[in-house]
């Protein structure tokens, strides 16, 4: 693959989305921006009141809605919201918190998210109509980063259960959770191609973090492997780690996708 350089600000922006129109999503200062790489123009989008978003961001699969993770007013914690593509006042789907957006399903009728329950990191699921949520993984130690593949069939996440961080795959339901690397590094955020035929996700070396932190300013690899398993080959190397690739950001084509290297000023 080749690297393109689509956009250079001199600001600090995280977890691009890919849309379907050929425009970007990112965060920046806690508000989401639009960037059309056809136009190259960045449009604020209007999230409300919730102006302390983070990188946990995500289109719904028909690009019409955006749901948001956004650290509410009362406690400063990540709950999940969502609002109109167009914007607009922010819907609450998880009333506890923290909770970490990374998830739609294909069919629209579901969200799965990383959140703090009882004192321990894991999955879980709720209706994008709110409800009730249902915890899926419930091994002790952190699991994150969690995304339904695009036929609605399996969840991809990262789990540091094994000693290092991970990438593993589940049922929807939370039936059949497998280990899907097995690297001497700490691997997150799976992010499965528009054809579910392709994971990338952001490795760290071993020896640079502890299994369950990603933190910034780092070298870090963008690392690919097929969705059936197997062994993954190496895209990239960039300074980055925290914001490179928290959510989804392949392109329609399954042949691209985005992500957030920074420079150090």
């Amino acid at each position: 693959m080749s690297r393109t350089c689509v956009c250079k600000l001199d600001a600090h922006i995280e977890a691009p989305n890919w849309l379907k129109d050929n425009k970007l999503i990112y965060n920046s200062n806690g508000l989401l921006y639009e960037y059309d790489m056809n136009a190259h123009t960045h449009t604020q989008i209007d999230t409300g009141y919730a102006c302390r978003c983070n990188n946990d961001h995500l289109p719904s699969f028909d690009n019409k809605y955006i749901a948001i993770s956004h650290g509410t007013e009362e406690d400063g914690q990540s709950r999940v919201y969502i609002i109109s593509r167009a914007g607009g006042s922010p819907r609450l789907i998880t009333a506890l918190a923290p909770s970490y957006l990374h998830g739609w399903s294909p069919d629209g009728s579901m969200l799965c998210y990383c959140a703090e329950r009882n004192g321990d990191y894991d999955i879980y699921c709720i209706p994008a109509e709110g409800g009730v949520e249902r915890q899926l993984t419930h091994s002790p130690g952190l699991d994150d980063g969690c995304e339904y593949s695009p036929d609605g069939t399996y969840i991809w996440f990262n789990s540091v259960r094994s000693g290092l961080m991970q990438i593993w795959r589940m049922r929807a339901d939370g039936s059949d959770q497998i280990q899907m690397t097995f690297e001497d590094s700490n691997n997150w955020f799976p992010h499965v191609s528009p054809d579910g035929k392709k994971i990338v996700y952001l490795s760290y070396k071993r020896e640079e973090v502890e299994p369950g932190s990603h933190p910034a300013n780092k070298n870090v690899e963008l690392r690919l492997m097929n969705a059936e398993g197997g062994k993954s080959v190496k895209l990239a190397e960039v300074f980055g780690g925290q914001g490179t690739i928290n959510v989804n950001s392949w392109a329609a084509d399954s042949e691209r996708f985005a992500f957030i290297s920074y420079e150090v000023m």
